[in-house]
């Protein structure tokens, strides 16, 4: 599962309804793209240092998912396709979702914009 910046954040905040999906899950991908979206957040957080260290400590954990030649390819065809439904998404996400699809593998995010996106599965909590 690919997890998009807000699971990531609901997963730190240790939000009762994501935990419960969380156990379920055998393979999470971070993207690289959330990974920056997230420490954008932390660096403006109140809570840094803590926020830092559950991050160090859970990216040890999962994989984190890099921009490719593939994703790039996926992400051009995905906004094309997008655009020309007149339904286009944040950019940020749009590379998330061109990542989901590479992989074949659902988003974790409350965000339904992604349910815009033909072959991608959200799972919402």
């Amino acid at each position: 599962m690919i997890l998009d910046t807000n699971a990531l954040s609901a997963w730190a905040e240790r939000d009762a309804a994501l935990l419960d999906v969380l156990p379920e899950v055998r393979l999470l991908i971070l993207p690289v793209i959330a990974l920056g979206e997230y420490w954008y957040g932390v660096l403006r957080s109140q809570h840094r240092a803590t926020l830092e260290s559950w991050l160090q400590r859970t990216i040890a954990t999962i994989r984190v998912a890099p921009i490719t030649m593939a994703t790039s390819r996926s992400y051009a065809h995905l906004r094309n396709l997008l655009d020309t439904k007149g339904r286009p998404i944040p950019a940020n996400d749009m590379w998330i979702a061109a990542l989901a699809l590479q992989h074949g593998l659902p988003v974790l995010s409350r965000d339904t914009h992604f349910d815009a996106v033909d072959g991608l599965a959200r799972i919402g909590w």
